[in-house]
């Protein structure tokens, strides 16, 4: 950078930049005591002292200057910076925030390398990335020059290696965002100048400062860190997969529900003709289950709250210590598949069960009656299994009793407000009739209670025993 100043009648050229830069452009230096020619001799005192200086993580800045006798026409201008008497150099420390190194580690452990892109002397990029714990081996940092000289396939094939990246321009940085790209990487770039704008722009994600970024940068990126704090992108990984994990227990949650009636009413429609042989039930088409406006209740009330609430349940404690997901695979790989269907062929076998109970224990009773206490138990067993069902998949490895009931409010309020309105249509003589069920009798409340927990009873153990979960996850 180079400005032109009258100072006491004379214009004065002063320059700024970095160290190898702006020696290139000067002539002489200046002493206490005089201007001296021998620049090329003074050059190794120079370079030791700005060594020096970067190892202790200074931003290095070399000053130069120059006198006119005239003010430079617009033409001088444009070659003004040459010809400069060498004055000093000055460090700078930018400490990273206390947070940043703490942030660096959490990426580490959650799979996600971080690479430092800068304009700064090798040195002090390298001091710095070591604080942080970003570089171990010196031989991981690269210059803008090395870049300069290894083409695109060779930056492609070796760009794991490298950790650090000094003395780079704009378009080095767009060659190194391409480079892991095409390693089939997902590159988040954060940056807050215009020559960071073409590398935001191509990276999957771009990340512009909010406070000191410029206009371009923020144009050409996808995210705007409005603290400019590199740990509040750690912190939006973390929360990005929290909410993906959530996504997945209500898509779970919903899926072994929906399942669980699927395969009740499948399964009663194929035995109906031998149970009603068994139980002596006349109407054999009068076997069913459930009835639609169980089922619609289920679906609407009993399956919605907990969805909802299970929708902000809290990150699990190792979030940010498992590797990053797979693009290329779909969210039934691995086990959720299996926990699908054997979840719901629980619920729904479960509920049959109860429904058999109901039947078997009313013998001498009318069939209609016989049939509606039957349905009761099937309904109230469907809707208790399904709501503490929803405990199993808040984690699909540690136990309930491990990672805490009480964990989500939200949760534990969503249940509490379902089963009270399945209460209610119990205990209600009006929505009993339109439900078309009836009060239970006392022998088979015992059954319907065991039958309900029966779900966090049958996970539990095969969480124990590892087969809720399979290898590929683990």
């Amino acid at each position: 950078m180079t400005t032109v100043n009258e100072v006491n009648g004379k214009y004065i050229v002063y320059t700024k930049g970095g160290v190898d830069e702006l020696l290139s452009k000067c002539v002489s230096y200046e002493t206490k005591d005089c201007i001296k020619q021998d620049l090329e001799e003074y050059k190794k005192e120079i370079y030791k002292c700005n060594e020096e200086m970067a190892r202790q993580a200074l931003r290095v800045l070399a000053c130069g200057y120059k006198e006119l006798d005239h003010i430079p026409t617009d033409e001088e201008m444009n070659n003004i910076e040459k010809d400069l008497i060498f004055l000093g150099m000055c460090g700078m420390i930018d400490p990273p925030r206390p947070e940043v190194k703490l942030a660096v580690e959490k990426c580490k452990h959650a799979g996600i390398k971080t690479v430092m892109i800068t304009g700064d002397h090798k040195i002090t990029a390298i001091a710095i990335a070591k604080e942080l714990g970003i570089l171990e081996n010196e031989e991981e940092a690269i210059t803008g020059q090395d870049l300069d000289n290894i083409s695109d396939e060779e930056l492609i094939r070796d760009i794991r290696k490298y950790c650090v990246y000094a003395r780079v321009s704009p378009e080095h940085k767009v060659r190194i965002v391409k480079a892991w790209k095409t390693n089939g990487e997902v590159v988040a770039m954060t940056g807050d100048g215009v020559n960071d704008a073409p590398a935001l722009k191509t990276a999957d994600i771009g990340c512009a400062m909010g406070k000191v970024g410029t206009d371009v940068a923020k144009e050409a990126a996808e995210v705007i860190l409005t603290d400019d704090n590199f740990a509040s992108i750690v912190t939006a990984v973390e929360e990005g997969r929290r909410i993906y994990d959530n996504i997945l227990k209500v898509i779970q949650f919903l899926l072994s529900s929906n399942i669980g009636e699927i395969v009740v009413l499948f399964l009663a429609i194929m035995l109906a003709p031998l149970l009603a042989n068994w139980f002596n039930i006349a109407d054999v088409g009068a076997i069913s289950p459930l009835l639609a406006i169980h089922i619609l209740w289920i679906n609407l009330v009993t399956d919605s709250l907990p969805a909802l609430a299970l929708a902000v349940d809290p990150a699990q404690d190792n979030i940010m210590n498992r590797k990053p997901r797979d693009n290329s695979k779909g969210i039934f790989r691995g086990g959720m598949l299996f926990r699908v269907i054997y979840q719901g062929a629980m619920i729904g076998i479960l509920t049959l069960v109860a429904f058999i109970i109901g039947l078997a224990s009313t013998e001498g009773m009318l069939d209609s009656e016989r049939i509606e206490i039957a349905q009761t138990m099937a309904f109230i067993v469907l809707a208790g299994s399904e709501l503490v069902h929803v405990f199993n998949v808040r984690n699909n490895k540690e136990s309930v009793f491990k990672t805490g009931i009480l964990g989500n409010k939200q949760l534990i309020l969503a249940i509490v407000v379902s089963a009270a309105l399945v209460l209610t249509i119990l205990f209600v003589p009006a929505l009993r009739e339109i439900f078309s069920i009836a009060m239970l009798p006392k022998e088979n409340i015992i059954e319907t209670i065991l039958l309900i927990i029966s779900p966090l009873v049958i996970v539990e153990l095969l969480k124990l025993f590892k087969v809720n979960t399979l290898k590929s996850e683990e």
